[in-house]
């Protein structure tokens, strides 16, 4: 017994000792200032705020550790520091460092087999936080290491305030699990912001410092003690289940806990932007507009619940900067999959892209406003079939201009267009407007023109943007450290003012929607609806002078809609956020002026399949009265085959016995060339002569423009020629198969195909 007994005054007089010449001992460690460890301390969340800097969102980044903003000391508690002080270090605001009372007290106890407090002070524990050398692991800490912390200890109490190092303290000290700093500490335990823990709440606190993997029952006990000798002994009733209740949330792996007063308005944008501890964004947001987008989102899909539909997103531009004001990723609890970025996730277009195919086809000047076309039953043929499009009602309209075919959204005039445009043309220019479609034009053929193809809410609306900066494109802008956006010219100013007229069009739009409906504003605005296939996608994109707005309505699992349509699901959302961004400028209202190259002119169709009307043209293509006589002639383009078809012969047919049948639209006489070489008809009967049959070979190129050709394997270049033997369209397409058999029945009949 003796030989313990002395072994313990020995430890206890040896690290007296060792204190004692640390004293003397110079500075080992490079010191921090207290400004250097406040501007390094990093949270593990991240922030997005708005243009304005008011906070938007926080993302937690850091999964090892949870930590939150740094809390200035004025803003922590008071009964929380007399807790800490009362608790750790009672001389805290007298000693220099080290508290020798309480070292020799330890060395005393250490002699007489005795528990005390213990010498190691608030200073010399955040000397232990500062460094990593210093840091104390699963063992306690060496002879050395105590000395250096000494050391630190002096050094922080004579660059140090005492304010600055308890303030630094209750920042860094680690509590329970993961959280680290007071500030996670009271969010997850208590539901607060440390300012505001009371003095129960401070006492299961500062207890949790000396045993942050204690049990419940131990927490309490130990906090009670700080209670009583903080004479609230008065708080111990009840304290156990205060601090089991307290501490099951940080062993909760199903309850969500919220460690911040962030509204949580932009998850999906704050997921783009943010990307390590501590970081700060400014977005481009406006707070306002974010919060009303949201809430005008949920209150048109609670008013569809019954319509199987749960999910939507909303973007807001602003069309000079290119600014994101809103971006509205998801309907949040009305979805089943929330994380989903609706606004960047591709869908089927629907009709939103039918201003684009119109705006190219006006600035081509193949077409303008006034133009007719033929809402009438059609068949394409394509190297899958058949191409048979349907109107929206499955009614088709006769025939009607470009302005109300468009306004009304008729699907078979766009697809008559398309045949005009050519979808590989239309592909680029699509391309042009940012939308990078991942396959070629001929893919989607002309499926295209009723948007086919998979297109982002975000590409969508920028493009339209594009449309209000008649025909100027640039990306679009989140961050406000990101530079200025660049426009470039990508359509005619002229024709985008053409499309803009069209679609803010009432009148022209009654047809189909009647004149009072959500796509109507008390402001000027051009606005476009789109449904996709089977009710999967609901679009409603437009613009005014000064913003952009798109909405995006359906379900991210792919399931249809139920009776819902794009005047019906998306547009009164639409029609909610424009009038708000509007109204709450106050601005005077904006009407697009016209540009240099286009004129008005005043318009009457021959059989007056429109009333009279002013119409826009683009200079040289203005004309007065419109007649009927070429209505169907849609194009001029060969029809069949299409670009880039591979056909297959049969080698159990006789190749003379195989035709391919060329077509084409748009020409009242042409000619075919194939290869190179002129096409004529074969020897045709024409009429009899004494009795007999009189045959003619034609001297010249058949007028005729349906031919068919036997085929003969090999890559071909088949040409179409108008009056003037010039070239106005081409194709491409190859044949394969049976080119032996081909070969040796063609010798067996002296010629070879042409």
């Amino acid at each position: 017994m003796k030989s313990t007994g002395l072994r313990r005054w020995t430890l206890g007089a040896a690290l007296t000792l060792a204190f004692a010449l640390a004293l003397s001992a110079g500075p080992v460690h490079a010191l921090q200032s207290f400004a250097d460890v406040q501007q390094e301390f990093r949270s593990s969340e991240a922030s997005l705020y708005d243009r304005k800097g008011q906070l938007l969102q926080q993302v937690r980044m850091n999964p090892n550790e949870r930590r939150l903003s740094w809390v200035a000391l004025e803003d922590v508690s008071p009964a929380l520091r007399n807790a800490l002080v009362a608790s750790e270090d009672r001389r805290f605001y007298q000693h220099s460092g080290v508290d020798w009372n309480a070292v020799a007290a330890a060395a005393w106890g250490n002699l007489w087999n005795t528990k005390t407090r213990g010498a190691s002070t608030i200073t010399m524990q955040l000397a232990g936080l500062l460094d990593d050398d210093l840091r104390r692991r699963n063992a306690p800490r060496s002879i050395g290491q105590k000395m250096s912390q000494v050391v630190v200890a002096q050094q922080l109490e004579r660059n140090w305030r005492k304010d600055q190092i308890l303030e630094a303290y209750l920042n860094l000290v680690s509590f329970r699990g993961e959280l680290v700093g007071i500030h996670a500490l009271s969010r997850v335990l208590f539901g607060k912001h440390p300012s505001g823990l009371s003095q129960r709440e401070a006492a299961i606190a500062v207890a949790l410092i000396r045993g942050p993997n204690a049990t419940p029952a131990r927490v309490a006990e130990r906090a009670c003690r700080i209670l009583q000798e903080q004479r609230a002994a008065q708080e111990c009733k009840g304290l156990e289940d205060f601090t089991l209740l307290a501490l099951v949330r940080t062993g909760s792996n199903s309850e969500v806990i919220v460690t911040t007063t962030a509204p949580q308005l932009a998850p999906h944008l704050a997921r783009k932007l943010l990307r390590t501890p501590g970081q700060s964004v400014r977005s481009t947001l406006d707070a306002g507009v974010q919060r009303f987008a949201n809430d005008a989102l949920r209150r048109q899909l609670a008013a569809l619940v019954e319509r199987n539909i749960e999910d939507g997103a909303i973007v807001v531009l602003d069309n000079a900067s290119g600014d994101v004001l809103a971006w509205v990723g998801s309907s949040g609890s009305f979805s089943n999959a929330a994380d989903v970025d609706g606004v960047v996730a591709l869908r089927q277009a629907g009709s939103t892209l039918k201003p684009f195919l119109y705006e190219l086809a006006i600035e081509k000047k193949w077409m303008t406003a006034a133009s007719i076309l033929n809402d009438s039953a059609i068949n394409l043929p394509t190297a899958s079939g058949l191409y048979i499009p349907q109107n929206y009602d499955k009614q088709f309209k006769g025939l009607v201009s470009v302005r109300t075919a468009l306004a009304s959204s008729l699907n078979i005039p766009a697809v008559r267009t398309l045949v005009t445009v050519t979808p590989t043309t239309f592909f680029e220019r699509l391309q042009g407007l940012g939308f990078q479609l991942r396959e070629s034009g001929d893919y989607y053929g002309y499926s295209l023109a009723l948007g086919s193809a998979d297109v982002s809410l975000l590409a969508l609306s920028n493009a339209y943007r594009a449309l209000a900066n008649q025909g100027h494109y640039s990306g679009v802008r989140t961050a406000l450290s990101d530079p200025a956006v660049k426009m470039r010219k990508v359509m005619d100013p002229g024709a985008a003012f053409i499309i803009g007229d069209i679609l803010s069009d009432r009148s022209a739009r009654s047809r189909t929607f009647g004149l009072e409906n959500a796509l109507s504003t008390r402001v000027w605005a051009a606005v476009k609806t789109g449904t996709s296939k089977d009710m999967r996608d609901n679009w409603a994109v437009g613009y005014s002078d000064r913003y952009t707005v798109g909405v995006w309505v359906g379900n991210a699992s792919g399931l249809p809609m139920w009776d819902v349509s794009g005047v019906t699901g998306a547009a009164p959302v639409w029609q909610e956020v424009m009038q708000y961004l509007h109204t709450r400028d106050q601005l005077r209202q904006q009407i697009p002026q016209k540009p240099a190259g286009v004129v008005e002119q005043d318009i009457r169709y021959q059989d007056k399949i429109e009333a009279p009307r002013p119409e826009y043209f683009l200079a040289g293509t203005e004309q007065s009265l419109l007649t009927t006589a070429k209505s169907d002639d849609i194009s001029i383009a060969i029809r069949y085959p299409t670009p880039g078809m591979l056909v297959a012969l049969d080698p159990d047919i006789p190749p003379q016995r195989q035709r391919i049948r060329f077509a084409a639209d748009g020409l009242s006489s042409g000619t075919w060339r194939l290869d190179g070489k002129l096409l004529v008809l074969p020897v045709a009967k024409t009429g009899r002569a004494n009795g007999k049959t009189a045959n003619r070979q034609a001297a010249a190129p058949d007028p005729q423009l349906a031919f068919d050709w036997m085929p003969w394997p090999g890559r071909h270049v088949l040409e179409l020629l108008d009056h003037k033997m010039a070239v106005v369209d081409q194709v491409r397409f190859e044949v394969r198969g049976a080119v032996e058999k081909a070969s040796q029945k063609s010798k067996s009949i002296g010629k070879k195909p042409s």
